[in-house]
């Protein structure tokens, strides 16, 4: 009866089962539908889940039509083709909310950077000071780099002075991550959050730190 019926003239343009709707989202889709199904044999489950056994492509395209579904394909692998009855539209939805509640849980953790140099004087290092402060209550990683210049070079001491001066200061809410590292004319520190709650960011987070790249003048 199935193939009986599947010789049947369709008209042009939407498949049978496939709505306006349905063709606009499969279009942005790499999940094949309907008639964008291209094996001639299927493995078909039906809306409930249950096995119905292997179809004709055309035939299990009919069947989700008499249900006023869509037929989609959901494991083209497979030998032959898995493909399943559903409401399609509906379905996407459903992923699309799920997957946008999945990244809303996901906790993204930003790194700031602070620049501080060797011959730094006691206003501006309690200034940075509160910086880092800041962004580690905001839930956000700081790489506090040392900008050495010239023959600082020669008293590369001094800068691990300041960062271990700094993981001092801050030891009540911050762990060192990553020890003191010399690379080049730089040492780098990354000091983290300790568990604890974290305080939503400030509005002026992004000016504060793009106020910090700019390296300060040398300070005899």
């Amino acid at each position: 009866m199935w193939e009986e019926e599947a010789q049947r003239h369709e008209p042009e343009g939407e498949f049978l089962g496939q709505s306006a709707e349905v063709n606009a989202i499969a279009t942005n889709d790499t999940t094949r539908i309907n008639d964008r199904i291209r094996a001639p044999r299927l493995r078909l489950v039906s809306v409930d889940g249950s096995q119905l056994g292997i179809f004709n492509t055309e035939d299990a395209m009919r069947i989700a039509d008499d249900q006023g579904l869509d037929l989609v394909e959901v494991a083209p692998n497979a030998d032959p083709p898995v493909a399943r009855v559903m409401d399609y539209s509906k379905w996407k939805y459903e992923e699309d909310i799920k997957a946008k509640k999945a990244r809303k849980n996901q906790t993204t953790v930003q790194v700031k950077e602070i620049k501080f140099r060797p011959k730094i004087d006691v206003h501006d290092y309690t200034t940075k000071k509160k910086h880092v402060i800041r962004f580690i209550e905001s839930g956000a990683k700081v790489k506090v780099t040392i900008m050495f210049r010239g023959r600082e070079m020669v008293h590369a001491e001094r800068g691990l002075q300041i960062l271990e001066r700094l993981a001092e200061d801050i030891r009540d809410i911050a762990h060192i991550e990553n020890e003191p590292k010399l690379e080049g004319r730089n040492m780098f520190m990354l000091i983290s959050p300790s568990k604890k709650e974290i305080k939503p960011a400030g509005k002026t987070d992004e000016a504060t730190a793009a106020d910090e790249q700019a390296p300060e003048s040398d300070k005899a």
